[in-house]
């Protein structure tokens, strides 16, 4: 993924709400079943980490990218995006 690439995912990820939080607990398989499928069906998603996760909020983003396959496109903060094409049918179409 190149940078304009990128600078387009963080401008459509920029009013999105997270819709998983990560916990104490750090990245269950039940927590990475559930991005794996939501990433199927949004393609891009945004993730919030609590502060009593006993991992480094970098660390466990690329966790779930490398167990998801997907991008890790930014981290901020206690939060971070990750984006994966849809296997069935690609909404988001990514500049060359």
């Amino acid at each position: 993924m190149n940078s304009k690439q990128r600078a387009y995912l963080k401008k459509l990820a920029n009013p999105l709400e997270p819709i998983f939080q990560v916990g104490k607990g750090g990245a269950s398989p039940e927590l990475t079943e559930g991005i794996n499928e939501a990433l199927e069906k949004r393609e891009l998603i945004k993730v919030n980490v609590l502060k009593n996760c006993i991992y480094e909020v970098k660390d466990i983003a690329e966790m779930i990218g490398e167990r998801t396959h997907a991008q890790v496109v930014q981290v901020i903060g206690r939060k971070f995006v990750l984006y994966r094409p849809s296997k069935d049918e690609p909404k988001i179409i990514l500049p060359k």
